[in-house]
C-alpha cells in the first residue's frame, strides 16, 4: 500500500484527539519527500532545471513590464512577490508550476491606464472569490463534473493563443533589420531554427542561453542609451483602493478574469502537471486555488501585479527542461535579488530586450501545450486510466476501457469544439460553455434510454 494508502486508512480508524496530530505528521513526510525530490533532480540536471526556470519568462516580462511603465504596478513589488511565490510553490508543491500575470486583468488595465489602486483590487477581489470557491469545495466539485475533452481543449486552445499572440504581437511587427541591430526577423528566425534543433537535442538549455544572449544585448543597447541601471533598494508601500476603484477593479477587470483563472489556471494546471510529470504527485485543485488566492490576496496590497499559476508557464518551464520545484525556487531567489537591489531601474533594460526572442519562446510554450491534445483517446488520459500515486508513482500502470471509433470521434469533436470557440472568440469561458454543449449533446440519446428503461421498470414517475 502507498504511503498516501496507509494514511487514509490510519485517519479513518483513529479517534478525533489524534487526528489532527496523524494529519500534521503525514504534512511534514509530504514536505521531506517533496525537498528530498527536488534536491535529487536539480543535483542531476541542474542546468535543465535553471534553463527551465527562465522559461515563462516571454508571458511574464513583456506584461510586468507595460505595466510598470504605465505606474500601474511596482516593478520591484511584482519581483519581490512572485519570487517568494516560486520560492513556496517550489517547496509546498515539488512541480514547476508557474507564477504568472493575470492575463485578463493585465489587458484591461493596459488598455485603459489603471492606477495601482484599481488594478490591486482587482487582484484582491478575483484571489477573494478563489478563496471562497476552494474552502467550500466548488473547485473540486468542479473540477470533478468537467469532462477530459474539454479540459484538454482548454489547454490546446491557450497554447493556440499563446502562438497566435506571440506571431501577431511580438513577430509580426519586425522587420529584417528593424526596430534594431538586435531585434528583427533575422534574429526570431535564428531563435527559431535553435528551438527545431534543441528539439531533438534537449539536453541544451536553450532558454538559458536565449535569455544570456538577450540581455546582453539589452545591456548593450541601454549602454548606448545612456540609461543603465543602479542599485535601487526596495522600499515597500502600501496600496488602499478607494471605493470607486474597487467597483471598477472588480467589475471591469476582475469578473472577466474569473473563468479564465478558474479553468486555466488551477483546473487545466492541475491535470497539465499530471500529463507532463506522471511520476510527481499532482497538487489538487484546492490547494492550487488556496495558492492563488493567498498571492494575490497579498501581494496586491503592495503594489505587486496579481498573478495566478497558468497551464501555459508550466508547458514552458516543461519544455525547456524543469521537472522539480527547484527550478522555480532558483528562478525567485533571482527575482528577490533582483527587485531588492534594482526594482524600477531595470524597467529600460528590460524594455530593450529582443521581442524576437521572446516571441519564439511563447511560441515554444504554445507547442509544448498543444501537444498534450494528442493523449486525449489514449490511456494518457485521466478518465481512461489510472497511475499509481504519489512521488514515485508507476507511469505504466494505465489500465482503462477501450474506445469505439465513434466514441474517439465524440471526444475529439469536443476538445476542438472547445478549442475553436476558445481561439476564436478569445475567451476561455466562451469555449468551456461550447465544449460542455457538444458533451451534453452527445449524452442525450444515454439519458433518454436511461429514462426509458427506469420508466419501464416503474422506478420513473410523472
Amino acid at each position: 500500500m502507498s504511503f498516501a494508502g496507509i494514511g487514509a486508512y490510519k485517519t479513518a480508524h483513529l479517534p478525533p484527539s489524534q487526528l489532527s496530530v496523524f494529519t500534521n505528521i503525514m504534512a511534514v513526510q509530504s514536505l521531506r519527500e517533496i525537498s528530498t525530490y527536488n534536491l535529487r533532480i536539480f543535483k542531476r540536471n541542474y542546468v535543465s532545471e535553471i534553463s527551465g526556470s527562465l522559461g515563462d519568462l516571454g508571458t511574464f516580462l513583456p506584461i510586468a513590464i507595460a505595466l510598470a511603465l504605465n505606474g500601474t504596478v511596482s516593478l520591484a513589488s511584482t519581483l519581490i512577490f512572485s519570487g517568494v511565490y516560486n520560492i513556496l510553490t517550489g517547496l509546498l508543491f515539488g512541480v514547476p508550476l508557474p507564477v504568472q500575470p493575470m492575463k485578463a486583468i493585465a489587458a484591461v488595465a493596459i488598455a485603459r491606464n489603471f492606477s495601482n489602486g484599481t488594478i490591486a483590487a482587482a487582484g484582491i477581489f478575483v484571489g477573494a472569490c478563489i478563496l471562497v470557491f476552494s474552502v467550500t469545495g466548488l473547485l473540486r466539485w468542479f473540477a470533478h463534473v468537467i469532462p477530459i475533452p474539454v479540459i484538454k481543449g482548454i489547454q490546446v486552445g491557450a497554447g493556440l493563443s499563446l502562438i497566435i499572440a506571440a506571431c501577431s504581437r511580438m513577430l509580426a511587427p519586425l522587420g529584417w533589420m528593424r526596430p534594431s541591430w538586435a531585434d528583427n526577423r533575422i534574429w526570431a528566425l535564428a531563435a527559431f531554427i535553435a528551438l527545431l534543433i534543441t528539439s531533438i537535442y534537449r539536453r541544451v538549455p536553450y532558454a538559458l542561453a536565449v535569455l544570456v544572449l538577450g540581455l546582453v544585448f539589452a545591456i548593450i543597447r541601454t549602454a548606448l542609451a545612456g540609461h543603465m541601471p543602479g542599485f535601487a533598494v526596495w522600499h515597500p508601500f502600501v496600496v488602499v483602493p478607494k471605493p470607486h476603484q474597487w467597483r471598477v477593479g472588480a467589475i471591469d477587470a476582475g469578473i472577466g478574469q474569473l473563468p479564465l483563472t478558474t479553468l486555466n489556471s488551477i483546473v487545466a494546471v492541475v491535470h497539465l502537471a499530471s500529463d507532463l510529470l506522471p511520476n510527481v504527485r499532482a497538487p489538487s485543485v484546492t490547494h492550487i486555488g488556496l495558492s492563488v488566492a493567498a498571492m494575490n490576496i497579498l501581494g496586491c496590497w503592495f503594489g505587486a501585479m496579481p498573478v495566478c499559476h497558468g497551464s501555459g508557464g508550466l508547458a514552458a518551464q516543461y519544455r525547456f527542461g524543469a521537472r522539480s520545484g527547484a527550478s522555480v525556487i532558483f528562478l525567485g531567489l533571482l527575482k528577490l535579488v533582483i527587485g531588492f537591489l534594482f526594482g524600477e531601474t531595470l524597467v529600460d533594460l528590460l524594455q530593450r530586450f529582443s521581442a524576437a526572442f521572446l516571441g519564439v519562446m511563447v511560441i515554444a510554450a504554445g507547442l509544448e501545450l498543444v501537444s498534450v491534445g494528442e493523449s486525449l483517446n489514449t490511456s494518457g488520459a485521466r478518465d481512461l486510466g489510472e497511475a499509481g500515486s504519489g512521488l514515485l508513482a508507476n507511469p505504466e500502470q494505465h489500465l482503462g476501457p477501450v474506445l469505439t471509433d465513434a466514441e474517439r470521434s465524440r471526444r475529439w469533436t469536443t476538445m476542438m469544439v472547445t478549442v475553436g470557440m476558445l481561439v476564436g472568440f478569445k475567451n476561455d469561458a466562451i469555449g468551456f460553455v461550447a465544449g460542455m454543449l457538444c458533451h451534453w449533446s452527445y449524452e442525450i440519446p444515454g439519458w433518454w434510454e436511461k429514462g426509458r428503461s427506469r420508466w419501464s421498470e416503474g422506478r420513473l414517475h410523472l
